[in-house]
């Protein structure tokens, strides 16, 4: 069986499957686009399990893109924190102003034109709110694709992107929602990133070439990691007189104008008398910070910080979850 056939034969049995077998998620059953944007953003680089509960709280406090576009930053990063990515959460913001003014694009160049929306995000929208055939592929599409046809295109090629991109478009079906999300369900649930897949479950299992040839595990091919930089850091929580010192993060860089307690890289000045210590450590994509946290009672309220209460801290800043491991410290 050639690749075209291979793919041809493939589709109708992933649709099927999906009907079956797909999980019930908040953000399906919807052709709403500003719901599938917001949960497409949200799913970027995070678990599912993580974005159901943001995903439902920031709808009801940003039921429309209108209400999210006369939001203030801060109340969006706030209804934000604990995500991550903040920089998703500013793009979003930034482009519902956009969408308030000028509706929804319907096009996939109109959505991929929104801040902060790349190729497989304008994809997923555009098939699940319009059913246009946009392929989404990701690394789990492409996870799924190089096992389908036993592929050894390295995966971190933009190219091979593309080509699997090209490929999909000249299959895709008039359910062009239901068969990019199965693609993606195929790939959170059976076809797995971490281990071996669960290829008794996959509607592909007699189709597979990987799998034929007990290789499954051999791909996606990709190019090494790089080992992520170690940051050693001392984090000071400063309390005077019940309020909290913060400080914001520069624009720039990792965790950008978000709010923090004072962060140094190396050692900390002696800003007060130390009450208690606590390590605590935070992985990003590419950067460990190893932190030492130290609870002090400030000699003054410094002035290049902003001193707030404990309960002004949780209900008006976003602070982001590095900092979560010394937010018992407020009282």
């Amino acid at each position: 069986m050639d690749d075209s056939t291979l793919l041809q034969t493939a589709v109708p049995l992933l649709t099927e499957w999906y009907r079956i077998s797909k999980r019930t998620l908040p953000w399906r059953g919807t052709r709403d686009p500003y719901r599938i944007w917001v949960s497409e953003i949200m799913l970027q680089q995070t678990r599912v399990e993580a974005v159901k509960d943001y995903y439902l709280r920031f709808l009801q406090k940003f039921p429309t893109a209108e209400a999210l576009a006369a939001a203030s930053e801060e109340e969006v990063l706030k209804a934000w924190e604990g995500l991550g990515y903040y920089s998703r959460a500013r793009n979003l913001h930034k482009a519902a102003k956009t969408v308030a003014e000028q509706g929804f694009p319907s096009t996939w160049e109109g959505v991929r034109s929104l801040a902060g929306v790349g190729d497989y995000t304008a994809g997923a929208i555009c098939s699940i709110a319009y059913d246009l055939p946009c392929p989404a592929v990701d690394g789990n599409v492409l996870r799924i694709l190089t096992r389908l046809f036993a592929d050894e295109s390295n995966t971190d090629d933009p190219k091979t992107r593309a080509e699997f991109s090209e490929r999909l478009k000249r299959v895709y079906p008039a359910e062009a929602g239901d068969f990019c999300q199965a693609l993606m369900e195929l790939g959170a649930i059976v076809c797995v990133p971490n281990g071996k897949p669960l290829c008794g479950q996959c509607p592909w299992e007699e189709l597979c070439r990987a799998h034929r040839a007990g290789e499954e595990e051999r791909f996606p091919v990709k190019n090494e990691k790089r080992a992520r930089k170690i940051v050693n850091a001392e984090v000071l929580v400063l309390r005077r007189e019940g309020r909290y010192a913060l400080e914001k993060r520069t624009e720039k860089g990792l965790l950008a104008g978000l709010w923090q307690f004072p962060f140094f890289e190396g050692s900390a000045p002696a800003l007060g008398e130390i009450i208690a210590l606590k390590r605590a450590r935070h992985v990003f994509t590419h950067v460990e910070w190893h932190m030492t946290g130290k609870l002090a009672e400030a000699e003054e309220f410094y002035p290049q910080y902003v001193w707030e209460s404990a309960e002004t801290i949780r209900t008006a800043y976003a602070l982001p979850s590095a900092f979560k491991a010394f937010m018992q410290w407020l009282k």
